[in-house]
């Protein structure tokens, strides 16, 4: 029986390539200088087809990115065609990350930058923090407006530089904990690595507000706050300390790939859960 493909990889102007093709040279600038950025999403199975979540909303996501950083990006339809191409030749399970990367391209090239995407299986592990995941706080090291005014330090752009949220993951995995939640200097809740914090306390769901912290807009997030509403929940932006953290009636780490989980623990202290809040934030979620 042949193995199932845990990973399809296709390039912009190629299609899909062979896994182990090379696709950037020693002098590309998002190799060497982490110069550019990505954006990633969940596909999935849903028993008659495969379902891109909110494809649309991500492209628009990297697109505000690659403008930040001044690099060209093919349009929308490119795009949905080269993840069409990669989802013909997927063979693998019924739950894969999307993602779409954009490099600057080589230092000393024509300046044509370098794009493609991956669709990688969706591993155990985190589809098992899908039912409860443990964190615990780490300083970030600036203040909660430090990206004020500031376009250079290109707050809310998805980075392809990781090199700080991996270590950060590290950090937490060593404190025996699933994932960290950045704090910062004056003492608020900014984002995990990967994750948007939302929080439910007396009937208002909140996130932390984007903009002059620098934290990545949240489409998961957004989505959840736009339906708050129908549910009878009031929704907010606004600035948490992990002390009242600790305090909410339930806390989620929300993402495009993983999904909701519900955080148990924050910095070794149990958390309260309500498994319908949860059940309705996933429906808003759309999982």
């Amino acid at each position: 029986m042949a193995e199932r493909v845990q990973q399809v990889v296709a390039v912009m102007g190629r299609g899909v390539v062979d896994r182990g093709t090379g696709l950037a040279s020693g002098d590309d600038l998002g190799l060497t200088r982490g110069d550019g950025c990505f954006d990633a999403t969940l596909v999935r199975w849903d028993g008659e087809g495969w379902l891109v979540h909110d494809l649309d909303e991500h492209l628009e996501r990297l697109r505000r990115s690659a403008d930040a950083l001044g690099i060209p990006l093919a349009d929308d339809d490119a795009w949905i065609e080269l993840v069409g191409d990669a989802l013909e030749a997927w063979q693998g399970a019924d739950e894969a990350a999307l993602k779409m990367v954009l490099t600057r391209g080589d230092e000393h090239g024509d300046g044509t930058p370098l794009a493609f995407l991956t669709l990688t299986a969706v591993d155990e592990r985190m589809q098992a923090q899908r039912a409860g995941i443990s964190v615990v706080t780490l300083p970030r090291g600036y203040a909660s407006d430090g990206f004020e005014g500031a376009p250079w330090l290109l707050g809310g752009v998805k980075l392809l530089s990781y090199a700080v949220h991996v270590s950060a993951k590290r950090e937490a995995s060593a404190r025996g904990a699933d994932d960290p939640v950045f704090t910062s200097s004056d003492g608020y809740v900014l984002e995990a690595p990967t994750s948007a914090v939302v929080w439910l306390r007396g009937g208002v769901i909140a996130t932390t507000p984007t903009g002059a912290t620098g934290i990545l807009d949240s489409i998961s997030a957004r989505k959840i706050l736009g339906g708050a509403e129908q549910h009878g929940w009031r929704a907010e932006r606004r600035l948490v300390t992990p002390a009242e953290l600790a305090e909410a009636d339930a806390v989620w780490l929300v993402s495009s790939v993983r999904g909701v989980a519900p955080v148990t623990a924050l910095d070794g202290r149990a958390l309260r859960t309500d498994d319908e809040a949860t059940r309705t934030v996933r429906a808003l979620n759309g999982f």
